[in-house]
């Protein structure tokens, strides 16, 4: 579909999308506070618990996969509203789930709503506008993302930690109903795009210029998770930040996140190489002075660089996106959907790899680890030219 003019009802339902990318990641990474509660509920360790969110990442890359292959011909309103309601009953399963193997098939069925969900937001932002609002457009829908990870995340940790976690998972699955009468309501008729195989996929991942955005958001996807599971811990380790502040400073990090995809909205169709260099320079550049000047950045100092650090990370995971949708033409959904399993993959292993750091080493390793993946994707991106709009796009 190309949309050369655009009606305020088309960014209605961009907007819908960007709430829709903010119920699956608060879906997806909600149960990271709970875990203690759920596995006390259910008479499971907390390591064993953390399968709900490990997995549940690793079973959306296959389910992306999935969706894009056989699932690319349905018109996409009912496709969306469908999955929505997937995810909204799979959530209202997993709140009354007596037993730790039913909490998991409720989960599972969740993530496959979840990876075909994300696999085919990330083009519909391309259908709705213009070539020239590509960017504008995927600000909004992946600014979801940075939010969830600012409101989504803690307010479902605070329901959990005020009326128990079953009642979190009640409210996502509330909001995940709310999405899809939305998405019903305000999203145009879209149609479905033509099958595709094993070819198209081929095609994709012979491409030298995606195959390094590839590889440049599996490094950081996987550092930013390896450093961001941990970020409590490191911030209660150190002398000059009291426990009753760690709160504010994750919503200050969240906060610069969102910040940053305003800013990027504004930019990133003109200059995105230029957005996504600045970006990634800053986030490597705070996660090594994380790493480094722990002991002496005092809590003013922590702050900044986890704004620097927030805003960075938000505006790259967009400018990412951005620039798969801007050159990948007709191959724009399998482009998407391996980004999306690569995105959720990395997740997963960022937080093992995390983890084997933190047992082998320490917290302030985990964010220099964290700094130099980042910059090794900076110098993957800045080894490239920028990116160039498809002619099936442009036309």
């Amino acid at each position: 579909m190309s949309a050369q003019k655009t009606t305020w009802q088309d960014w209605v339902a961009v907007a819908a999308l960007g709430v829709g990318s903010f119920t699956i990641v608060t879906t997806e990474l909600a149960p990271i506070g709970l875990l203690s509660n759920i596995g006390s509920s259910l008479g499971t360790s907390t390591s064993q618990t953390g399968l709900i969110v490990t997995l549940y990442a690793w079973i959306a890359v296959a389910a992306a996969l999935f969706s894009a292959v056989v699932l690319s011909r349905m018109p996409r309103r009912p496709l969306l509203v469908c999955l929505m309601l997937i995810l909204a009953l799979s959530s209202g399963v997993a709140a009354m789930a007596e037993t730790f193997p039913a909490l998991m098939g409720a989960r599972v069925i969740g993530a496959l709503a979840h990876g075909a969900f994300w696999a085919m937001i990330g083009t519909i932002g391309a259908q709705i506008v213009p070539p020239h609002r590509v960017g504008l457009a995927t600000s909004i829908i992946f600014g979801g993302v940075s939010a969830a990870s600012v409101l989504g995340v803690p307010l479902a940790n605070l329901i959990g930690s005020i009326s128990g976690w079953r009642t979190a998972f009640i409210a996502v699955a509330v909001l995940s109903f709310g999405v899809a009468v939305v998405c019903f309501a305000t999203l145009p008729k879209l149609p479905g795009s033509e099958s595709f195989g094993a070819a198209a996929m081929g095609r994709v991942l012979s491409n030298q210029r995606f195959m390094c955005i590839f590889a440049a958001t599996a490094l950081v996807v996987t550092s930013h998770f390896m450093a961001f599971t941990y970020i409590e811990p490191y911030l209660v380790g150190q002398s000059d930040i009291t426990p009753s502040v760690i709160a504010y400073l994750l919503l200050a990090f969240g906060g610069a996140g969102l910040a940053a995809n305003v800013v990027t909205a504004s930019l990133i169709d003109r200059w995105l190489k230029s957005v996504l260099m600045v970006a990634l320079c800053l986030a490597s550049a705070a996660l090594w002075l994380l790493s480094m000047l722990s002991d002496v950045l005092g809590l003013w100092g922590t702050v900044l660089m986890l704004i620097i650090w927030g805003g960075g990370i938000g505006a790259v995971l967009v400018g990412f996106q951005t620039w798969i949708l801007k050159e990948a033409g007709d191959d724009a959904l399998p482009a998407s959907a391996i980004y999306v399993a690569i995105f959720n993959a990395a997740i997963g292993l960022g937080a093992v790899l995390g983890a084997i750091v933190l047992s082998t080493s320490g917290l302030n390793e985990i964010y220099l680890f964290a700094a130099v993946a980042t910059a090794l994707g900076t110098a993957t991106i800045a080894l490239m030219s920028g990116p160039a709009v498809a002619t099936s796009q442009a036309e």
